[in-house]
């Protein structure tokens, strides 16, 4: 059953159906299944920032896409002919922006990215209306495939769900690691049991391990991989050991080196305030989701200050000028309007009782992407 949630002033402290609001937003995320502690992350970073900025003139209509394609095409079809939303954002799978953004961006809406970023948008597939938050799907997994060289791994093997993130994250890996792959296999997506890829892993002649598998799935695969007694190390994204995830996982993360663009422990004003004001609204560290999420509405904030969002043209400029404090401190666009930002590498740690990361060295410095040349606009 489809869930619908208008969240009112008082609600997370955010302003949404606000009888006044000249700019109307619908956020299709994941807020039940199996991956939905990204989109409640994502949901509540992104209004903690609208409540913050204490605006009366943001409607935010709220809906849950149940990480099926099918369901976000129909909550983006409601949301664009019968909400009239001018400005869409929240999705956290590739294959649901796939399914969405395209057809949304074609009929005019903007669309705001905090997290999927699917290579075909940010090259043939790119949009003037398009902006992507959070980073370009391959950077992540670009950073560990730098990381994992200079780390010394020569032989590493490789995995990712078979999906359009899944693909991105092995290419952007293969990009910049320049060792030799023992392994490259792709699973299913939502898959639960990874005995036969640790079985592959153990039969390889791999001397590290990568992998990308979000949300349940990272948490499916490191247990397993815990208990199976192989000690190869571990290299990932920050998808597989975000602030959710760790605390599901415990010791069997403990150590292992993970790519990320933002972390809570980055040295900057903005986003310590961010942490701080998240732990005391939500009673809990915030993720990387939770993060792309705040910084997608003080984007969306700043060009508001700027422009009309009536006017194409204008709002998009205010977009991309990109005039707010980022959690990630600097924070430019690329000409096909995903983020120039450094990837730093962290390492899992334990502070008192509470799993999270901190930063132990930089892997990348603004990166922007591999697929400007490919877009057109």
């Amino acid at each position: 059953m489809k869930t619908k949630t208008v969240l009112a002033a008082a609600a997370l402290a955010a302003v949404a159906g606000a009888a006044s609001a000249e700019v109307k937003v619908g956020m299709i995320t994941t807020l039940s299944g199996g991956g939905a502690g990204l989109g409640i992350d994502t949901r509540d970073g992104f209004m903690l920032a609208i409540g913050q900025a204490g605006r009366d003139d943001i409607e935010v209509v709220i809906e849950d896409d149940e990480r099926k394609p099918d369901v976000a095409v129909q909550i983006a079809d409601r949301m664009i002919q019968s909400e009239k939303v001018d400005v869409l954002t929240g999705i956290v799978w590739s294959n649901l922006a796939m399914a969405v953004v395209p057809s949304a961006t074609g009929q005019g809406l903007f669309y705001l990215s905090t997290n999927a970023a699917p290579a075909q948008l940010a090259g043939a597939g790119c949009n003037p209306n398009y902006f992507s938050v959070s980073y370009q799907n391959d950077n992540l997994h670009e950073a560990a495939g730098a990381y994992a060289t200079q780390a010394g791994f020569g032989k590493t093997f490789i995995m990712a769900p078979n999906y359009p993130a899944g693909q991105d994250s092995l290419n952007g890996f293969k990009r910049f690691y320049e060792g030799e792959l023992s392994g490259e296999l792709y699973t299913e997506l939502g898959q639960t049991d990874y005995a036969a890829e640790i079985a592959q892993i153990r039969a390889s002649d791999a001397d590290s391990v990568f992998f990308f598998l979000p949300g349940g799935m990272g948490i499916s695969f490191l247990k397993q991989y815990a208990d199976s007694g192989l000690e190869l190390p571990l290299v990932g994204p920050a998808f597989s050991f975000d602030q959710g995830i760790l605390q599901a996982v415990g010791e069997a993360a403990m150590g292992v080196k993970n790519t990320s663009q933002w972390s809570k422990d980055l040295d900057n004003a903005a986003n310590a305030a961010f942490v701080e004001a998240f732990q005391a609204e939500y009673g809990r560290l915030p993720s990387l989701y939770a993060a792309q999420g705040y910084d997608t509405a003080n984007l969306l904030i700043s060009a508001i200050d700027k422009a009309d969002v009536s006017d194409d043209e204008a709002f998009r400029a205010a977009l991309a000028e990109a005039d707010f404090d980022s959690v990630r401190g600097e924070f430019s666009f690329t000409s096909n309007q995903h983020p120039v930002q450094d990837i730093y590498v962290r390492e899992v740690i334990k502070e008192g009782e509470v799993y999270t990361n901190k930063i132990v060295a930089t892997a990348m410095e603004d990166r922007g992407n591999a697929y400007e040349g490919d877009c057109k606009m």
